[in-house]
Formats: C-alpha cells, structure tokens, sequence
C-alpha cells in the first residue's frame, strides 16, 4: 500500500526545499506532486458488476478502492441473506463502501446482534439503508451483546434498542457498567422529582428516543444541571415539569451558560426573581440557546416594534428565528394584521399553529407552504 508522506519526498525534490527562498510555497505539491495510488482492479470489477456508481465512490472514498483485500461478493451476499435487493446493496456500498473492507465473519457477527433486537429482516434493512456507517463500524461484540441484554432487561422496546445502535453506536461499544451508571441516573432523577414508579420505563424509552446520544452525557452532567435550577429556585415540581419538557437536552446543558442566558433575559424583560422562573416554564428553551442566539433574537424582535412587554407575555417567540418571526409579521401585515397592537400568541408556534392562528375573516382561505427562505406567491402575488 502507498502511503504518501512528506518523509518520502523523493530526495531531489528534498534538495530542492533547501535552496527555495523563505518567501517560496511550502506546498509539497508544487514541488514533488503526490504519487497517485494504484487502484485494486479487483475491487473495482467487482463492484462495477453490482452497479455501484465508481465515479461516486472514487471521489469521496476513493482511498478504499486502492486497498490490497476488500470483500466485496462477500458483502453483497450476506446483504442478499439480510433481504437486501440488488439496488438497495448498490445503495449501501455507494453510501459506505468501507463496508467491503470488513471481514465477512465480523460482519456475520454485527448481523446476528442486529437480528436480536430488530422485529424482522425488513425493518433491518431499513435501518442499514439509513445507517450503513453504524452497521459496518465494528466494535467490541461482547460489550455490545452486554449493552443489549442490559437495555433489555429494562424492558425497553426492540425498536428504541434498534435506534440506539443506529443513531448511537458508540453507546454500545463501551462497557456496559457506563451506561448503566447513566440509567441509575436517569432513573433516579425522575423518581426524586416525583415521578412515578410505574412510567421510569416509559419515560427512559421517550429520553432515548429523542436523543440517542445521551448515554455518552456523563452522569454528572445531569445533576449539574439539575442542582444550578435548585439553586435558581425551582421547585421539586417545577424541576420535572422542566427535565419533562427538555427531556435529554437536559444533561447537554452547562450550569454558567444557563446563568448567563437567564441573567440577559431578566435584565433585558427587567423580570423579577419569580418571573424569570414562569418565563422559563413557559419556554424552556431559553435554558440551551446561546447568550448571543438570545440576544440576536431579542434584538430582531425590538427591531420590528415588539415590546419588551408583549415579550415578557409570551416568551415562546423567542423559540422562533429572526427570520421566522419577521416572515409571519410580515405576512400578517399584508392581510392588514398589525402584530405589535395585539398579541404576539398568532406568530408562535409550528407552522400549522402559524396558519391555523390567522386573523379568520381574511385568511381562513389561505394555506400556505411555509418557507421563509423562499415564500410561496400569496393571492397578491
């Protein structure tokens, strides 16, 4: 195999570095060009006779298709036992074609624990076509197989355990006493703030759902968090109302960065102790943005003639981007809507709450697409 390297410039060209003058390029490449790496025609045939695009994978991977030993019928045929069609394994070894270079028993292997947890070889072929990188990066097998056993112990379901190994394989390759410290965690938390018994499970399958990659937040990271709100405060059932609502977002938050933003905000709404709490409650959101993503958002919105008033009574818009907020008043405005005499409740939202709160006498008619990059043509248009 030929590893290019600065060491192996050839030696007149290493001669040459000596007598350039400081001001010159140091590029290796305009001196000694790299040595192109031989191509494994092999493994090109191979993989031009299943219809993998070559020119796609000599552009961003083309460093596999030089490698000395590749498995490439090999792949394809335990892919064919999986269920794979001829154009679903084209797929996989475009997107992935690091795939070829895994051994075939190892991958027997990776299948087997995948069987284990996936309901039926559709749904498992669904989940490589999405996630070949997860399926094809092998690790550890027995922290793997002591990672699924554990998770199902916990009764989770087969399909939250699927999604963790495809959204989050990392979580799976490390010992397992780690990932259960994360559980105890979690499971605790929930029980302290009143949570009941009966729906830990429930509530864990939610957790890791939403954010496969919470098992890889240290444990500490969520008493951290929850201790600075203690501090700020909120009560036991506040706090559950809160880990309720951002759920595994929850461990990613940093206690000085949560100070900061809650700081700015009762500054700039000139908020009081317990109003900065209901303001929270109501959007907590304001926990994880950024000081300057706060900022920018609370500036748009003076800039456009909100209030700092209409602000404080609905602190949700600030879950929405400058652009967002600016589309809506300004689509409102056309159908003669003024948002900053009313209520600032008819811009928050998703989408359909957006369309769903126009002013009903001229807009009940009109639905559309919403896309503030490009805004689709109004009645006016």
């Amino acid at each position: 195999m030929l590893r290019v390297t600065t060491a192996s410039l050839c030696t007149s060209c290493q001669r040459m570095k000596l007598f350039r003058p400081p001001s010159a390029s140091t590029s290796t490449s305009a001196v000694c060009p790299p040595k192109r790496r031989v191509e494994n025609q092999q493994t090109v045939a191979s993989l031009y006779e299943l219809s993998v695009d070559i020119r796609k994978v000599r552009k961003f991977k083309g460093w596999v298709l030089s490698e000395g030993s590749a498995y490439v019928s090999e792949t394809a045929d335990l892919l064919r036992d999986m269920g794979a069609d001829t154009p679903a394994v084209a797929r996989i070894l475009e997107a992935h074609p690091e795939a070829v270079l895994c051994r075939p028993e190892d991958v027997a292997a990776q299948r087997d624990l995948w069987v284990s947890v996936c309901p039926n070889s559709r749904e498992l072929m669904s989940i490589i076509e999405k996630f070949p990188a997860s399926f094809f990066t092998l690790t550890n097998h027995s922290n793997q197989r002591a990672n699924i056993l554990y998770l199902q112990s916990l009764r989770l379901s087969k399909r939250i355990i699927g999604k963790l190994m495809a959204s989050a394989p990392h979580s799976f390759s490390r010992p397992v006493e780690l990932n259960k410290e994360v559980i105890h965690t979690l499971r605790e938390t929930y029980l302290d703030l009143g949570g009941d018994e009966d729906n830990v499970r429930v509530w864990l399958q939610k957790l890791l759902s939403q954010n496969p990659s919470i098992l890889l937040r240290p444990a500490e990271g969520w008493r951290d968090s929850l201790g600075f709100l203690r501090e700020q405060g909120f009560t036991t059932e506040e706090l559950l109302s809160l880990v309720s609502s951002l759920r595994a977002s929850i461990a990613e938050l940093q206690p000085e960065a949560m100070r900061h933003a809650l700081a700015y905000i009762e500054g700039v709404l000139a908020c009081s102790k317990g109003e900065i709490k209901e303001i929270v409650i109501c959007c907590p959101a304001i926990l994880y943005y950024s000081l300057p993503t706060l900022v920018g958002r609370f500036q748009g919105l003076m800039d456009v003639g909100v209030s700092m008033e209409q602000v404080k009574e609905t602190p949700n818009v600030l879950e929405l981007t400058t652009q967002i907020v600016l589309y809506r008043i300004q689509k409102l405005a056309s159908y003669g809507y003024d948002v900053r005499s009313g209520s600032l409740d008819v811009i928050i939202g998703t989408k359909k709450d957006f369309e769903m709160s126009y002013p009903k006498l001229h807009l009940r008619q009109q639905r559309p697409l919403f896309n503030p990059v490009a805004p689709l043509r109004s009645a006016e248009d």
